[in-house]
């Protein structure tokens, strides 16, 4: 792959953690008027919809699998997607959300331990050197300096179930990077976004409280508008971009740009009115920094290049 692929990639995943951290401080906005689970629910179901309408406009063939490949592409997604996120959002009734942001931070180092222990080899230096600047960058931006909330934490039933869930998306990374070399993105993420909604409907189901149809219809334009913004761009456009990503650069290196996701959360949140320190203003430089360095010419090539240019 060229440079300019390389470039484009990056670009892309960049993107994609603008968009899903920036469901985050919008999603907790549509929250004052809609459950959780209806959050999701509608999340998987409005992007699920999307694909569907895009793969009948294309025309898009259905891709001819065998049946262990359609079942493993399907339960790589349910765990993945629907896992998740069914973990992610009951594991926080239960805990504090700066426990579950810390928890979900670890998922680049994870997908690098999966890659590893699959390919039966270590991280490169690059790699290693980005997953602990980038880490350190999140906690800074997470904990806003404040390095009790560390000391203090306590592992509890829903940290258990969220680190379940951080789990499965690390997986599902990784594995996503060999179903992609035999089925396309576009279906791959509409499989991924119907399964997620599956998934989630039935926990509607069994729960009495919640009332997916109902609570949407009674909120006001803004949550609607809301839930369209998480359903089309922080879910149809962000697993797409993800998945482009994993197929170009690779799980290990693509799960580098996860760290991105807290980073544009808190910017995010700045823009819609809420405090932001200078603590974590320079935690968002150390996380680029750490995803940038490793990646960028080595001054000896710069020299090289240079000299022949003379």
């Amino acid at each position: 792959m060229n440079t300019t692929s390389i470039w484009k990639a990056i670009a892309l995943l960049i993107l994609c953690a603008f968009f899903w951290g920036s469901t985050f401080p919008i999603g907790k906005d549509a929250l004052n008027e809609v459950s959780a689970l209806t959050l999701v629910f509608w999340r998987f179901g409005i992007a699920a919809i999307c694909l569907a309408l895009y793969l009948k406009a294309t025309r898009a063939k259905i891709p001819h699998l065998s049946g262990k490949q359609w079942l493993w592409a399907t339960t790589v997604s349910a765990v993945g997607i629907g896992g998740l996120n069914l973990c992610l959002f009951t594991g926080l009734e239960y805990t504090q959300a700066t426990n579950g942001s810390l928890i979900m931070a670890l998922s680049p180092l994870v997908t690098s331990f999966i890659a590893c222990v699959a390919i039966r080899a270590l991280p490169r230096k690059g790699q290693v050197f980005s997953l602990v600047v980038s880490l350190s960058g999140v906690l800074l931006v997470i904990t806003d300096g404040q390095w009790d909330v560390l000391r203090n934490l306590n592992f509890n039933q829903g940290d258990q179930m969220i680190f379940t869930g951080m789990f499965a998306w690390s997986a599902y990374t990784f594995f996503s990077q060999g179903i992609g070399r035999w089925m396309p993105v576009i279906p791959y993420t509409f499989l991924g976004m119907l399964s997620g909604a599956t998934v989630i409907g039935v926990m509607c189901a069994m729960t009495p409280n919640v009332h997916p149809f109902g609570e949407v219809i009674t909120a006001s334009p803004i949550t609607v508008s809301e839930l369209l913004y998480i359903g089309v761009l922080g879910t149809v456009a962000g697993y797409l971009l993800w998945l482009n990503g994993v197929r170009h650069l690779g799980s290990a290196n693509a799960a580098l740009f996860f760290n991105f996701v807290p980073v544009f959360a808190v910017l995010t949140a700045f823009l819609m009115g809420q405090a932001v320190s200078q603590i974590q203003v320079l935690g968002i430089a150390i996380v680029v920094a750490g995803l940038l360095l490793p990646r960028l010419p080595h001054p000896g090539r710069w020299r090289l290049a240079l000299s022949r240019s003379a």
